[in-house]
């Protein structure tokens, strides 16, 4: 399951991407507009600065934006960013909860095939192509 924190990046980085006018723009904007604390904001574009995919500036004029285009920031990248890794099942998820079944395990080709259907689809998405997309009517964020 994808957290709060993982897709409140993702709006606060369409939000900067739809309104990127040549200035910085204000976090406290991006809260109101997106209906986020500014203090859960802080938290997420601090991580979002440290990866290089967003710059700020503090003071009068500060705010943030976008370091790439829209269309060269992956979805996969955010996520990756602020959830770590996407792996559904541990044993997959790096090399230090190495399973002693692996050679074994008659589950793992399937899991490896969704994970790889997951990456494959959160990298093949980009900001652009969530750019002033209407929300389906079923949908609560």
């Amino acid at each position: 399951m994808i957290s709060t924190r993982g897709r409140y990046a993702i709006r606060v980085m369409i939000d900067l991407a739809e309104h990127e006018n040549g200035s910085n723009i204000p976090l406290k904007d991006i809260a109101a507009r997106q209906e986020i604390s500014k203090k859960y904001l802080e938290i997420i574009v601090k991580d979002l600065v440290s990866a290089g995919l967003v710059t700020g500036v503090s003071g009068k004029g500060g705010g943030y934006r976008l370091c790439q285009k829209p269309e060269d920031i992956r979805i996969g990248e955010i996520l990756e960013l602020m959830e770590g890794t996407l792996s559904s099942v541990a044993c997959l998820a790096g090399q230090t909860n190495e399973c002693p079944r692996r050679s074994e395990c008659q589950t793992l080709p399937m899991w490896k095939e969704y994970d790889q259907m997951v990456h494959s689809f959160f990298h093949g998405k980009t900001l652009k192509d969530l750019m002033s997309q209407p929300a389906s009517p079923q949908s609560s964020e």
